[in-house]
């Protein structure tokens, strides 16, 4: 049965099943894409009535000599590099204790699942709240600690931390399932013979489950990277529809969102999410490249102290 040739029919058959997904990926993912490649292009276009009257590269020169667009970079790169790592690393903590955790299990994993699943402008009404300058729970428990009181929304300082944290908080949840999942795949045996071995937990965790885990992991991370790299909603909801003080937290995507609805420069706004798709897709790259260089998937020798 398994060297079976497949008939025509049967061939006919699965297409059938897998076409409503290709439909929808090809007119909700690949027609968008490949417009908006063609659409960088358009220097002088008609957007009512799609008409293009000139084609060239003006886009992209503008936008690189735009200071905005220079901040966007800079602001989403150090908001990736805030965010990402501080994530993957809570997001591990939390999934190794949670699946350590026997009774009530299923009720902290809901917990910790809510932010995922609830309204992103609803997580941020709350933020807002919390991080109010003058009746806010952050400064609150400041106070109580001697620390005067931060003006969160409203300091170009600041700013940048406040959407962190609140990113931080809300992409815990997804993650920590995905890890849960990786940690329930790890075969026992190799822990039991770890344990056997005379490694303590700290070295079962890092030269046994940690390496298994490295599959689940470098997944994690590069969702991650792709979801911080396209933040918006946080910031159009947490300081009310504008890219922070003094533009602050002004990012890629809400750099494409002004040019697009906001200044009407259709062809701009392509060309910036043209560098964006770029960026991260050299990123993914790098990562997938440095993944399959070093094998991390096979357990470690463990040193230990037994004789």
């Amino acid at each position: 049965m398994i060297n079976q040739k497949i008939t025509w029919k049967e061939s006919i058959k699965g297409w059938l099943f897998v076409l409503p997904m290709l439909i929808g990926v090809t007119v909700f993912s690949l027609y968008p894409i490949v417009k908006s490649f063609l659409m960088s292009t358009y220097t002088d276009y008609d957007f009512i009535n799609d008409v293009v009257y000139k084609k060239g590269i003006a886009n992209f020169q503008y936008i690189f000599q735009d200071p905005n667009f220079i901040t966007a970079i800079k602001n989403t790169l150090i908001f990736v590099i805030g965010a990402v790592p501080i994530t993957i690393i809570l997001s591990l903590f939390f999934a190794v204790l949670l699946f350590n955790i026997k009774k009530l299990a299923g009720f902290f994993r809901t917990i910790y699942f809510l932010p995922f699943v609830t309204s992103t402008i609803a997580i941020s009404m709350v933020w807002t709240w919390i991080f109010n300058s003058r009746s806010g729970l952050a400064n609150y428990f400041l106070g109580l600690l001697g620390i005067n009181p931060i003006d969160w929304l409203n300091s170009p300082k600041y700013a940048m931390l406040t959407l962190i944290i609140i990113s931080v908080w809300k992409g815990l949840g997804f993650n920590i399932i995905l890890l849960l999942a990786g940690l329930g795949n790890i075969d026992k045996r190799y822990k039991e013979a770890a344990t056997i071995d005379g490694a303590n937990a700290w070295q079962t965790f890092f030269h046994v489950i940690l390496p298994q885990l490295s599959p689940t992991l470098v997944f994690v991370f590069i969702n991650s990277i792709i979801g911080h790299f396209k933040v918006f909603d946080e910031i159009f909801a947490v300081f009310g529809g504008q890219p922070g003080p003094s533009k602050s937290a002004l990012t890629m995507v809400f750099y494409i969102y002004q040019q697009f609805w906001a200044s009407n420069n259709y062809g701009r706004a392509a060309a910036a999410s043209v560098i964006l798709f770029a960026m991260i897709m050299v990123v993914t790259v790098i990562q997938w490249q440095i993944a399959k260089k070093f094998d991390f998937s096979r357990p470690t020798k463990v040193r230990t102290n037994k004789k």
